[in-house]
Protein backbone atom coordinates (compact mmCIF):
# COMPACT_ATOMS: atom_id res chain seq x y z
CA UNK A 1 0.00 0.00 0.00
CA UNK A 2 1.28 3.57 -0.74
CA UNK A 3 2.30 5.11 2.01
CA UNK A 4 0.70 8.32 1.38
CA UNK A 5 -2.75 5.93 1.53
CA UNK A 6 -1.53 4.94 4.97
CA UNK A 7 -1.67 8.82 6.43
CA UNK A 8 -4.72 9.49 4.24
CA UNK A 9 -6.36 6.79 6.25
CA UNK A 10 -5.55 7.01 9.49
CA UNK A 11 -5.62 11.06 9.43
CA UNK A 12 -9.21 11.08 8.30
CA UNK A 13 -10.43 9.09 11.00
CA UNK A 14 -9.62 11.91 13.61
CA UNK A 15 -8.72 14.88 11.65
CA UNK A 16 -8.35 17.79 13.41
CA UNK A 17 -9.19 19.73 10.00
CA UNK A 18 -9.50 19.61 6.45
CA UNK A 19 -6.83 21.62 4.23
CA UNK A 20 -7.50 21.98 0.71
CA UNK A 21 -3.76 21.97 -1.71
CA UNK A 22 -3.24 22.08 -5.28
CA UNK A 23 -0.08 21.59 -5.72
CA UNK A 24 1.76 22.56 -9.45
CA UNK A 25 2.31 19.27 -10.25
CA UNK A 26 2.03 15.10 -9.68
CA UNK A 27 5.99 14.61 -9.09
CA UNK A 28 5.39 12.84 -5.68
CA UNK A 29 7.37 14.97 -3.68
CA UNK A 30 5.34 18.01 -4.88
CA UNK A 31 2.21 16.43 -4.22
CA UNK A 32 1.79 13.00 -2.04
CA UNK A 33 4.80 13.09 0.24
CA UNK A 34 3.98 17.08 0.63
CA UNK A 35 0.45 16.35 1.79
CA UNK A 36 1.37 13.29 3.81
CA UNK A 37 3.34 15.70 6.17
CA UNK A 38 0.51 17.39 7.36
CA UNK A 39 -1.60 14.31 7.00
CA UNK A 40 1.22 12.77 9.58
CA UNK A 41 0.14 15.59 11.76
CA UNK A 42 -3.51 14.96 12.39
CA UNK A 43 -5.06 16.76 8.64
CA UNK A 44 -7.30 16.01 6.23
CA UNK A 45 -5.70 17.00 3.35
CA UNK A 46 -7.92 17.14 -0.01
CA UNK A 47 -5.53 16.91 -3.73
CA UNK A 48 -7.37 17.70 -7.10
CA UNK A 49 -7.29 14.20 -9.14
CA UNK A 50 -4.57 13.50 -11.22
CA UNK A 51 -5.63 13.99 -14.73
CA UNK A 52 -6.20 17.86 -13.21
CA UNK A 53 -2.67 18.79 -12.83
CA UNK A 54 0.41 18.45 -14.71
CA UNK A 55 1.20 15.21 -15.07
CA UNK A 56 4.45 15.37 -17.10
CA UNK A 57 6.78 17.68 -18.90
CA UNK A 58 4.06 17.55 -22.21
CA UNK A 59 1.44 17.01 -19.91
CA UNK A 60 -0.36 20.43 -18.37
CA UNK A 61 -3.04 20.29 -16.36
CA UNK A 62 -6.27 21.86 -16.79
CA UNK A 63 -6.70 25.49 -14.94
CA UNK A 64 -10.59 25.77 -15.90
CA UNK A 65 -11.11 22.56 -14.12
CA UNK A 66 -8.95 22.98 -11.30
CA UNK A 67 -10.79 26.04 -10.60
CA UNK A 68 -14.23 24.54 -10.70
CA UNK A 69 -12.93 21.73 -8.28
CA UNK A 70 -11.46 24.64 -5.62
CA UNK A 71 -14.53 26.60 -5.61
CA UNK A 72 -16.28 23.42 -4.74
CA UNK A 73 -14.09 21.86 -2.23
CA UNK A 74 -13.06 24.69 -0.28
CA UNK A 75 -16.25 25.73 0.85
CA UNK A 76 -15.36 23.79 3.74
CA UNK A 77 -12.40 24.07 4.40
CA UNK A 78 -10.11 24.96 7.33
CA UNK A 79 -7.79 26.35 5.08
CA UNK A 80 -6.26 26.24 0.93
CA UNK A 81 -3.11 26.31 -0.35
CA UNK A 82 -2.68 27.00 -4.03
CA UNK A 83 0.07 26.98 -6.78
CA UNK A 84 -0.83 30.07 -9.07
CA UNK A 85 0.84 27.96 -11.96
CA UNK A 86 -1.48 25.15 -11.47
CA UNK A 87 -4.57 27.38 -11.56
CA UNK A 88 -2.91 30.45 -14.05
CA UNK A 89 -0.71 28.33 -16.82
CA UNK A 90 -1.62 25.12 -15.75
CA UNK A 91 1.35 23.87 -14.06
CA UNK A 92 5.18 24.29 -12.93
CA UNK A 93 6.63 23.46 -16.07
CA UNK A 94 3.33 25.22 -18.34
CA UNK A 95 4.69 28.31 -16.99
CA UNK A 96 7.73 27.63 -19.24
CA UNK A 97 6.86 27.23 -22.31
CA UNK A 98 2.74 28.26 -22.42
CA UNK A 99 0.82 30.47 -25.04
CA UNK A 100 -1.53 32.36 -23.41
CA UNK A 101 -2.01 35.97 -23.73
CA UNK A 102 -1.77 39.02 -21.04
CA UNK A 103 -5.77 39.31 -20.79
CA UNK A 104 -6.54 35.57 -20.46
CA UNK A 105 -3.64 35.27 -17.60
CA UNK A 106 -5.12 38.45 -15.77
CA UNK A 107 -8.78 36.32 -15.86
CA UNK A 108 -7.44 33.38 -14.14
CA UNK A 109 -5.64 35.65 -11.47
CA UNK A 110 -9.28 37.97 -10.79
CA UNK A 111 -10.08 34.16 -10.12
CA UNK A 112 -8.42 34.57 -6.90
CA UNK A 113 -10.72 37.20 -5.85
CA UNK A 114 -13.56 36.01 -6.52
CA UNK A 115 -12.82 33.17 -5.36
CA UNK A 116 -12.07 34.88 -2.05
CA UNK A 117 -15.35 36.78 -1.81
CA UNK A 118 -17.33 33.88 -2.17
CA UNK A 119 -15.42 32.65 1.25
CA UNK A 120 -14.74 35.44 3.38
CA UNK A 121 -13.81 33.25 6.13
CA UNK A 122 -10.99 30.52 3.89
CA UNK A 123 -7.05 31.34 4.85
CA UNK A 124 -5.70 31.33 1.09
CA UNK A 125 -1.90 30.54 1.20
CA UNK A 126 -0.77 30.89 -2.58
CA UNK A 127 2.68 30.30 -4.09
CA UNK A 128 4.32 31.45 -7.07
CA UNK A 129 6.90 30.57 -9.08
CA UNK A 130 9.20 33.44 -10.59
CA UNK A 131 10.47 31.10 -13.99
CA UNK A 132 14.33 29.91 -13.71
CA UNK A 133 16.89 30.40 -16.05
CA UNK A 134 18.73 27.17 -16.71
CA UNK A 135 22.63 27.05 -16.93
CA UNK A 136 22.04 25.44 -20.44
CA UNK A 137 20.13 23.20 -22.64
CA UNK A 138 21.35 20.61 -20.57
CA UNK A 139 20.28 21.39 -17.18
CA UNK A 140 16.95 22.51 -18.88
CA UNK A 141 16.12 18.78 -18.70
CA UNK A 142 13.63 19.56 -22.03
CA UNK A 143 11.60 21.40 -19.46
CA UNK A 144 11.84 24.51 -21.68
CA UNK A 145 10.98 25.52 -25.34
CA UNK A 146 13.29 23.40 -27.29
CA UNK A 147 14.86 26.17 -28.92
CA UNK A 148 16.74 26.52 -25.20
CA UNK A 149 18.74 23.60 -26.12
CA UNK A 150 20.85 25.19 -28.49
CA UNK A 151 20.58 28.79 -26.87
CA UNK A 152 20.64 28.07 -23.17
CA UNK A 153 23.78 28.47 -22.40
CA UNK A 154 24.34 31.93 -24.11
CA UNK A 155 20.37 33.06 -22.57
CA UNK A 156 22.11 32.60 -19.34
CA UNK A 157 25.40 33.85 -19.64
CA UNK A 158 23.76 37.06 -21.35
CA UNK A 159 20.90 37.42 -18.58
CA UNK A 160 23.86 37.13 -16.06
CA UNK A 161 26.20 39.77 -17.24
CA UNK A 162 22.96 42.08 -17.40
CA UNK A 163 22.04 41.39 -13.65
CA UNK A 164 25.41 41.94 -12.34
CA UNK A 165 25.69 45.04 -14.75
CA UNK A 166 22.78 46.27 -12.77
CA UNK A 167 24.23 45.08 -9.09
CA UNK A 168 27.55 46.16 -9.39
CA UNK A 169 29.06 46.76 -12.74
CA UNK A 170 31.02 45.26 -15.50
CA UNK A 171 34.51 45.03 -16.83
CA UNK A 172 34.92 46.14 -20.06
CA UNK A 173 35.97 42.10 -20.98
CA UNK A 174 33.13 41.18 -19.42
CA UNK A 175 30.79 43.99 -21.62
CA UNK A 176 32.38 42.31 -24.62
CA UNK A 177 31.37 38.64 -23.94
CA UNK A 178 27.83 39.78 -22.75
CA UNK A 179 27.29 41.34 -26.13
CA UNK A 180 29.04 37.92 -27.55
CA UNK A 181 26.36 35.74 -25.59
CA UNK A 182 23.67 38.64 -26.73
CA UNK A 183 24.55 37.91 -30.71
CA UNK A 184 24.70 34.27 -30.96
CA UNK A 185 20.76 34.19 -29.84
CA UNK A 186 18.64 34.92 -32.40
CA UNK A 187 15.88 37.85 -32.13
CA UNK A 188 12.85 35.77 -32.41
CA UNK A 189 14.30 33.61 -29.70
CA UNK A 190 14.88 36.64 -28.08
CA UNK A 191 11.70 37.77 -28.30
CA UNK A 192 9.75 34.42 -27.70
CA UNK A 193 11.09 34.21 -24.30
CA UNK A 194 11.43 37.60 -23.05
CA UNK A 195 7.66 38.24 -23.76
CA UNK A 196 6.79 34.67 -21.66
CA UNK A 197 9.23 36.41 -18.76
CA UNK A 198 7.49 39.79 -19.07
CA UNK A 199 3.70 37.98 -18.40
CA UNK A 200 5.35 36.25 -15.66
CA UNK A 201 6.32 39.15 -13.79
CA UNK A 202 2.99 40.86 -14.57
CA UNK A 203 1.09 37.78 -13.58
CA UNK A 204 3.09 37.94 -9.72
CA UNK A 205 2.69 41.56 -9.61
CA UNK A 206 -0.95 40.84 -9.87
CA UNK A 207 -0.91 38.69 -7.22
CA UNK A 208 1.49 40.81 -5.04
CA UNK A 209 -1.56 43.74 -5.45
CA UNK A 210 -4.08 40.65 -4.43
CA UNK A 211 -1.79 40.15 -1.13
CA UNK A 212 -1.86 44.04 -0.44
CA UNK A 213 -5.41 43.94 -0.79
CA UNK A 214 -6.01 41.33 1.82
CA UNK A 215 -7.15 38.96 -0.58
CA UNK A 216 -4.59 36.65 -0.30
CA UNK A 217 -3.67 35.92 3.53
CA UNK A 218 0.02 34.98 2.25
CA UNK A 219 1.90 35.04 -0.41
CA UNK A 220 5.40 32.89 -1.17
CA UNK A 221 7.03 34.01 -4.53
CA UNK A 222 9.67 31.16 -5.43
CA UNK A 223 12.95 31.84 -7.75
CA UNK A 224 13.03 28.54 -9.26
CA UNK A 225 16.68 27.07 -9.87
CA UNK A 226 18.20 30.28 -9.32
CA UNK A 227 22.06 31.95 -9.64
CA UNK A 228 23.36 34.71 -7.44
CA UNK A 229 23.30 36.84 -11.38
CA UNK A 230 20.81 35.51 -13.26
CA UNK A 231 17.53 36.40 -15.14
CA UNK A 232 15.74 35.40 -12.00
CA UNK A 233 17.60 36.62 -9.51
CA UNK A 234 17.02 40.55 -11.17
CA UNK A 235 13.32 39.54 -11.67
CA UNK A 236 13.19 38.20 -8.07
CA UNK A 237 15.16 41.85 -7.00
CA UNK A 238 12.71 43.90 -8.60
CA UNK A 239 9.56 41.48 -7.41
CA UNK A 240 10.86 42.42 -3.89
CA UNK A 241 11.11 45.99 -4.16
CA UNK A 242 6.99 46.20 -5.81
CA UNK A 243 5.79 44.26 -2.76
CA UNK A 244 8.31 45.74 -0.47
CA UNK A 245 5.26 47.70 1.80
CA UNK A 246 3.77 43.92 2.73
CA UNK A 247 5.03 42.80 6.03
CA UNK A 248 7.17 39.52 5.35
CA UNK A 249 4.52 37.87 7.53
CA UNK A 250 2.04 38.30 4.63
CA UNK A 251 4.36 38.45 1.36
CA UNK A 252 8.22 37.13 0.81
CA UNK A 253 10.26 36.36 -2.01
CA UNK A 254 12.58 33.16 -1.48
CA UNK A 255 15.48 30.80 -3.35
CA UNK A 256 13.59 27.59 -4.60
CA UNK A 257 9.70 26.07 -5.30
CA UNK A 258 9.38 22.88 -4.74
CA UNK A 259 9.18 22.83 -0.90
CA UNK A 260 6.59 25.84 -0.72
CA UNK A 261 3.88 23.71 -0.39
CA UNK A 262 5.11 21.87 2.91
CA UNK A 263 6.21 25.36 4.26
CA UNK A 264 2.81 26.83 3.47
CA UNK A 265 0.87 23.67 4.74
CA UNK A 266 3.27 24.19 8.34
CA UNK A 267 1.98 27.42 7.93
CA UNK A 268 -1.96 26.59 7.48
CA UNK A 269 -1.79 24.11 10.34
CA UNK A 270 0.28 26.68 12.75
CA UNK A 271 -2.10 29.26 11.97
CA UNK A 272 -5.32 27.29 12.82
CA UNK A 273 -3.49 26.08 16.30
CA UNK A 274 -2.59 29.43 17.21
CA UNK A 275 1.00 28.04 17.67
CA UNK A 276 4.91 29.29 16.60
CA UNK A 277 6.83 26.66 17.06
CA UNK A 278 10.45 27.48 18.26
CA UNK A 279 13.34 26.09 16.25
CA UNK A 280 17.60 26.21 16.57
CA UNK A 281 19.56 26.15 13.69
CA UNK A 282 23.11 24.82 13.64
CA UNK A 283 25.44 23.88 11.00
CA UNK A 284 28.29 21.37 10.33
CA UNK A 285 32.08 22.80 10.83
CA UNK A 286 33.59 25.31 7.98
CA UNK A 287 31.64 28.23 5.84
CA UNK A 288 28.28 26.84 7.41
CA UNK A 289 25.01 29.52 7.30
CA UNK A 290 27.23 31.28 4.93
CA UNK A 291 27.17 29.05 2.36
CA UNK A 292 25.36 29.59 -1.07
CA UNK A 293 24.26 27.05 -2.29
CA UNK A 294 23.97 25.37 -5.60
CA UNK A 295 20.80 26.63 -7.59
CA UNK A 296 20.33 29.43 -5.22
CA UNK A 297 21.48 33.15 -5.31
CA UNK A 298 21.29 33.59 -1.70
CA UNK A 299 23.28 32.25 2.19
CA UNK A 300 21.78 29.33 2.97
CA UNK A 301 21.09 30.76 6.70
CA UNK A 302 19.24 33.53 4.96
CA UNK A 303 16.89 31.35 3.50
CA UNK A 304 16.43 29.03 6.46
CA UNK A 305 15.31 32.09 8.58
CA UNK A 306 12.81 33.52 5.69
CA UNK A 307 11.35 29.58 4.99
CA UNK A 308 11.05 29.47 9.10
CA UNK A 309 9.06 32.65 9.20
CA UNK A 310 7.13 31.07 6.24
CA UNK A 311 6.55 28.11 7.53
CA UNK A 312 4.90 29.69 10.85
CA UNK A 313 8.27 29.00 12.96
CA UNK A 314 10.44 31.80 14.57
CA UNK A 315 14.71 31.17 15.59
CA UNK A 316 15.69 30.78 18.72
CA UNK A 317 19.31 31.21 19.54
CA UNK A 318 19.24 28.04 21.94
CA UNK A 319 18.20 24.79 21.70
CA UNK A 320 16.73 24.68 25.06
CA UNK A 321 14.30 26.78 24.08
CA UNK A 322 13.69 25.38 21.09
CA UNK A 323 11.20 22.69 19.68
CA UNK A 324 12.64 21.58 16.99
CA UNK A 325 16.20 21.75 15.94
CA UNK A 326 17.72 21.63 12.72
CA UNK A 327 21.42 20.51 11.77
CA UNK A 328 22.33 21.33 8.11
CA UNK A 329 24.99 19.21 6.91
CA UNK A 330 26.99 21.80 4.55
CA UNK A 331 30.62 21.21 2.65
CA UNK A 332 33.48 22.85 4.71
CA UNK A 333 34.33 24.97 1.36
CA UNK A 334 31.06 26.27 1.00
CA UNK A 335 30.52 24.47 -2.33
CA UNK A 336 27.34 22.44 -3.48
CA UNK A 337 27.89 18.83 -4.97
CA UNK A 338 26.20 16.32 -6.99
CA UNK A 339 24.34 13.63 -5.41
CA UNK A 340 24.82 11.02 -8.27
CA UNK A 341 28.38 12.72 -9.33
CA UNK A 342 30.15 9.31 -7.55
CA UNK A 343 33.67 10.10 -9.17
CA UNK A 344 34.75 13.36 -8.97
CA UNK A 345 34.71 15.32 -12.19
CA UNK A 346 37.61 18.25 -12.27
CA UNK A 347 37.72 19.65 -8.75
CA UNK A 348 33.91 18.23 -8.24
CA UNK A 349 33.21 16.62 -5.24
CA UNK A 350 32.70 13.15 -5.27
CA UNK A 351 29.76 11.83 -3.43
CA UNK A 352 31.66 8.52 -2.97
CA UNK A 353 31.30 7.45 0.68
CA UNK A 354 34.21 8.87 2.26
CA UNK A 355 34.26 11.42 4.77
CA UNK A 356 35.39 14.39 3.43
CA UNK A 357 36.80 15.87 7.19
CA UNK A 358 33.62 16.80 8.65
CA UNK A 359 31.25 14.01 8.93
CA UNK A 360 32.56 12.47 12.19
CA UNK A 361 31.78 16.21 13.35
CA UNK A 362 28.53 16.32 12.14
CA UNK A 363 27.75 12.85 13.66
CA UNK A 364 28.88 14.17 16.57
CA UNK A 365 26.67 17.43 16.21
CA UNK A 366 23.28 15.21 15.96
CA UNK A 367 24.58 12.78 19.31
CA UNK A 368 25.28 16.22 21.26
CA UNK A 369 22.13 17.54 20.05
CA UNK A 370 19.68 14.46 20.28
CA UNK A 371 21.00 14.21 24.16
CA UNK A 372 18.84 17.28 25.14
CA UNK A 373 15.72 15.15 24.34
CA UNK A 374 14.10 18.03 21.95
CA UNK A 375 13.18 16.95 17.99
CA UNK A 376 16.36 16.61 15.67
CA UNK A 377 15.89 17.39 12.43
CA UNK A 378 18.72 16.79 9.31
CA UNK A 379 18.55 18.97 6.35
CA UNK A 380 21.26 17.18 4.00
CA UNK A 381 22.51 19.65 1.79
CA UNK A 382 26.03 19.19 1.36
CA UNK A 383 25.02 17.53 -2.87
CA UNK A 384 22.12 18.61 -4.30
CA UNK A 385 19.48 16.34 -5.96
CA UNK A 386 20.27 13.30 -3.10
CA UNK A 387 22.41 12.54 -0.19
CA UNK A 388 25.49 12.67 1.30
CA UNK A 389 26.59 8.57 0.92
CA UNK A 390 29.26 9.43 3.67
CA UNK A 391 27.03 10.81 6.13
CA UNK A 392 24.46 8.06 5.45
CA UNK A 393 27.16 5.62 6.03
CA UNK A 394 27.86 7.00 9.36
CA UNK A 395 24.45 7.35 10.84
CA UNK A 396 23.39 3.80 9.71
CA UNK A 397 26.85 2.54 11.55
CA UNK A 398 25.65 4.35 14.66
CA UNK A 399 21.96 3.30 14.33
CA UNK A 400 20.78 7.32 14.39
CA UNK A 401 18.55 7.45 10.93
CA UNK A 402 15.79 6.95 13.31
CA UNK A 403 16.37 8.65 16.37
CA UNK A 404 15.71 12.00 14.03
CA UNK A 405 12.68 13.53 14.07
CA UNK A 406 12.97 14.29 10.33
CA UNK A 407 15.50 14.46 7.49
CA UNK A 408 15.64 15.71 3.73
CA UNK A 409 18.16 15.29 0.83
CA UNK A 410 16.21 15.95 -2.12
CA UNK A 411 16.55 18.10 -5.49
CA UNK A 412 17.92 21.54 -4.77
CA UNK A 413 19.64 22.42 -1.20
CA UNK A 414 16.65 24.94 -0.69
CA UNK A 415 14.01 22.18 -1.19
CA UNK A 416 15.61 20.51 1.15
CA UNK A 417 15.80 22.37 4.02
CA UNK A 418 12.49 24.23 3.41
CA UNK A 419 10.51 20.56 3.41
CA UNK A 420 12.79 19.99 6.61
CA UNK A 421 11.52 23.00 8.34
CA UNK A 422 7.82 22.09 7.74
CA UNK A 423 8.33 18.49 8.80
CA UNK A 424 10.36 19.65 11.98
CA UNK A 425 8.35 22.45 13.13
CA UNK A 426 4.98 19.89 12.78
CA UNK A 427 7.18 16.77 14.13
CA UNK A 428 6.15 17.38 17.91
CA UNK A 429 2.26 16.58 16.82
CA UNK A 430 3.38 13.32 14.91
CA UNK A 431 2.88 9.85 16.48
CA UNK A 432 5.95 8.06 16.56
CA UNK A 433 4.92 5.20 13.95
CA UNK A 434 4.28 8.42 11.09
CA UNK A 435 7.25 10.58 12.06
CA UNK A 436 8.73 6.91 11.24
CA UNK A 437 7.21 6.79 8.03
CA UNK A 438 8.06 9.68 6.78
CA UNK A 439 11.97 8.88 7.17
CA UNK A 440 11.78 6.07 5.72
CA UNK A 441 10.27 7.58 2.71
CA UNK A 442 13.21 9.87 2.47
CA UNK A 443 15.86 7.26 3.09
CA UNK A 444 14.49 5.44 0.39
CA UNK A 445 14.07 7.81 -2.03
CA UNK A 446 16.90 10.97 -1.11
CA UNK A 447 19.47 8.13 -0.22
CA UNK A 448 18.92 4.81 -1.25
CA UNK A 449 17.50 6.07 -4.99
CA UNK A 450 18.69 9.74 -5.79
CA UNK A 451 22.12 8.94 -4.49
CA UNK A 452 22.65 5.25 -5.01
CA UNK A 453 20.35 3.38 -7.01
CA UNK A 454 20.30 6.62 -9.96
CA UNK A 455 24.09 6.48 -10.14
CA UNK A 456 24.14 3.06 -10.49
CA UNK A 457 21.96 2.71 -13.51
CA UNK A 458 22.64 6.20 -14.90
CA UNK A 459 26.18 4.43 -15.83
CA UNK A 460 24.14 1.51 -17.11
CA UNK A 461 22.19 3.75 -19.27
CA UNK A 462 25.37 5.10 -21.40
CA UNK A 463 25.44 1.60 -23.12
CA UNK A 464 22.09 2.74 -25.21
CA UNK A 465 22.51 4.38 -28.54
CA UNK A 466 20.49 7.29 -27.61
CA UNK A 467 22.02 9.92 -25.89
CA UNK A 468 18.87 10.96 -24.16
CA UNK A 469 17.34 7.96 -22.45
CA UNK A 470 18.13 9.42 -19.18
CA UNK A 471 15.27 12.01 -19.34
CA UNK A 472 12.82 10.48 -22.00
CA UNK A 473 12.96 7.06 -21.96
CA UNK A 474 10.42 5.30 -24.59
CA UNK A 475 10.24 1.89 -25.17
CA UNK A 476 13.83 1.49 -23.05
CA UNK A 477 11.62 2.43 -20.03
CA UNK A 478 10.35 -1.44 -18.57
CA UNK A 479 14.30 -3.02 -19.02
CA UNK A 480 15.40 0.20 -16.40
CA UNK A 481 12.20 0.04 -14.11
CA UNK A 482 13.27 -3.86 -13.62
CA UNK A 483 16.64 -3.14 -12.54
CA UNK A 484 16.17 -0.05 -10.44
CA UNK A 485 13.70 -2.53 -8.54
CA UNK A 486 16.16 -4.60 -7.81
CA UNK A 487 18.76 -2.38 -6.56
CA UNK A 488 16.05 -0.68 -4.42
CA UNK A 489 15.14 -3.91 -2.56
CA UNK A 490 18.63 -4.69 -2.06
CA UNK A 491 19.54 -1.43 -0.66
CA UNK A 492 16.50 -1.32 1.47
CA UNK A 493 17.72 -5.17 2.82
CA UNK A 494 21.34 -3.70 3.66
CA UNK A 495 20.57 0.15 5.24
CA UNK A 496 17.25 -0.03 6.47
CA UNK A 497 15.17 -1.74 9.41
CA UNK A 498 12.53 -4.84 7.82
CA UNK A 499 9.78 -2.58 7.93
CA UNK A 500 7.00 -4.46 5.86
CA UNK A 501 7.11 -3.99 2.21
CA UNK A 502 10.30 -2.61 1.59
CA UNK A 503 12.07 -5.94 0.22
CA UNK A 504 9.64 -6.26 -2.27
CA UNK A 505 9.01 -2.48 -3.13
CA UNK A 506 7.59 -1.42 -6.56
CA UNK A 507 9.09 1.89 -8.07
CA UNK A 508 7.50 3.41 -11.08
CA UNK A 509 9.12 6.44 -13.03
CA UNK A 510 5.88 8.68 -13.00
CA UNK A 511 7.45 11.00 -15.48
CA UNK A 512 9.11 8.60 -17.74
CA UNK A 513 12.27 9.99 -17.15
CA UNK A 514 15.53 9.04 -14.31
CA UNK A 515 14.94 11.92 -12.28
CA UNK A 516 12.74 11.68 -10.01
CA UNK A 517 10.64 7.72 -9.06
CA UNK A 518 7.56 6.95 -7.10
CA UNK A 519 7.43 4.29 -4.36
CA UNK A 520 5.17 1.60 -3.42
CA UNK A 521 4.92 -0.67 0.11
Amino acid sequence: MLAAHVFLLSSVEAAKGKLVFIPHDTRPISCEETADVARAAGYEVIVPPRNLLSDGVDKPGNPEKLWEWAEQNVKNADGAMFSSDSMIYGGLVPSRNHELSEQALAKRVKRFETLRQENPKLNLYVFSSVMRTPRSGLYSGNAEPAYYQHYGADIFQATAYADKEEMQGLEPIEKKAMELHEQAVPAKVWKDWRERREKNVKVNEQLIDLTRKGIISYLVVGKDDNAHFSQTHREGRNLEQYGKDIPSTRFQVLAGIDEFGALLLSRAINDLEKQIPFIYVQYNEGKGGATIPGYSDTPIDETIRQSVRTAGGMVVNSPKRADFILLVNTNADGRTGEANQITAVGDGIANDGRDRGTTKYFVQLIQKNLSYGTAVGVADIAFANGADNALMQALHGENLLYKLRAYGGWNTPTNTTGFVIATGLLSGRMTDDDADRLLTRRYVEDWGYQSVVRSQVGKSIAGFRRWDVYSNMGDMEPGIVSRINILMREFAIRNLPPYEGLDTMEVTLPWHRMFEADFNY
